[in-house]
């Protein structure tokens, strides 16, 4: 194989690469994918509502099926661990098993809230495309007349978007979590093996802070 022939190979699958990354974006605008995984997650809620009650096992399988698969969980965890997300204050492997302990308790945080479920409906926010990397889709959900904004926080990644943070009330659970992470690594002496085993976020000790 010539040089030429190599160089020019090489600038042929360079371009392709970089042609079909600039045109892989999400196909859905940020609201409608909101609304997909909102709609999917409480239609199941609803039909499976019987099965629910005093079934937390139950509660988690729907959520890990039609939450789970939407949530940048790479992205929450570099949020989550803060200044420990980075290489001089952790190893891949660590981060890893951050991010695999961090996913399974958010279905447990997350399917504990679900588990309260009866019939809530809820309310999209007009939307306004601001150009952000990270755009925002706020739905109200109304519980017994109350109205509760939950804003999620996307990220494009590439084909789809993903859920990267949520804030509920207010309160940015990313940035409550890291909290409940620093003070858990505080507790266990600095050791942070044992803080990510021992982390548990609580998202309802977190929007309760504000009460």
């Amino acid at each position: 194989m010539n040089t030429l022939f190599k160089q020019t190979l090489t600038a042929s699958i360079l371009s392709t690469m970089i042609a079909s990354s600039a045109f892989a974006v999400p196909t859905e605008t940020p609201p409608a994918f909101v609304k997909k995984v909102a709609d999917g997650l409480i239609s199941r809620l609803k039909a499976d509502q019987g099965k629910l009650q005093n079934n937390p096992t139950a509660v988690k399988a729907i959520v890990r099926q039609n939450l789970d698969p939407y949530i940048d969980s790479q992205s929450f965890t570099r949020i989550v661990m803060g200044t420990y997300a980075t290489n001089q204050n952790s190893t891949a492997a660590q981060r890893a098993q951050f991010e695999r302990n961090f996913r399974e308790t958010l279905i447990e945080n997350y399917g504990s809230a679900f588990a309260k479920f009866s019939n809530q409906t809820y309310s999209m926010r007009p939307y306004k495309d601001t150009g952000s990397a990270n755009p925002v889709v706020t739905l109200d959900f109304n519980n017994n007349g109350e109205k509760i904004p939950v804003s999620f926080q996307l990220a494009d990644k590439g084909t789809q978007w993903k859920i990267r943070n949520i804030n509920v009330s207010g309160i940015d659970l990313g940035l409550q979590f890291r909290n409940q992470f620093a003070a858990t690594v505080k507790r266990n002496g600095g050791n942070l093996d044992k803080a990510i085993a021992n982390f548990q976020p609580d998202a309802e000790v977190a929007v309760n802070k504000k009460k």
